[in-house]
């Protein structure tokens, strides 16, 4: 019996050590979400600047008051370059063929505008019309039915 008690006492007073350093490291991670310790919360942001070409890492500058930092970024290289990387679309499906013009086109709606860059409500994609067409099924070899 009393060394049930005993293993009792020595489990709640683990189960407290495991809690309250869990309680620490969780405060640790909130003062590294501050980054650099600044009190400045209107952070003015530019667009992230490749550091070759027109794509891949580079960074993005920003500003509050007196402080500035820079901020490493990444531009994916299929991206839109005429939107900018940081403006984020919701695009429908193409829409048919036109005769005349020889493309297709759709629209798409800003879903998000990252860093406070200035997008576009309302945009518009176009491409050249496929020359191929597309069977839906196709038959696969040896695997009909006699």
């Amino acid at each position: 019996m009393k060394g049930r008690m005993q293993v009792r006492g020595l489990l709640l007073l683990l189960a407290l050590i495991l809690l309250a350093a869990t309680a620490e490291a969780g405060k640790n991670k909130k003062e590294k979400g501050k980054k650099d310790g600044s009190e400045c919360e209107d952070w003015r942001w530019g667009p992230c600047v490749p550091n070759s070409k027109d794509c891949g890492l580079g960074y993005r500058e920003g500003t509050c008051k007196d402080e500035s930092k820079k901020l490493k970024c990444k531009i994916p290289c299929n991206w839109k370059k005429k939107f900018g990387a940081d403006c984020k679309y919701k695009f429908e499906s193409w829409g048919g063929c036109s005769a005349q013009t020889g493309v297709k086109t759709r629209s798409g709606i800003l879903k998000k505008a990252l860093y406070n860059a200035q997008c576009e409500e309302i945009v518009y994609v176009t491409k050249p019309c496929s020359s191929k067409i597309k069977s839906k099924s196709k038959a696969k070899k040896g695997k009909g039915k006699d």
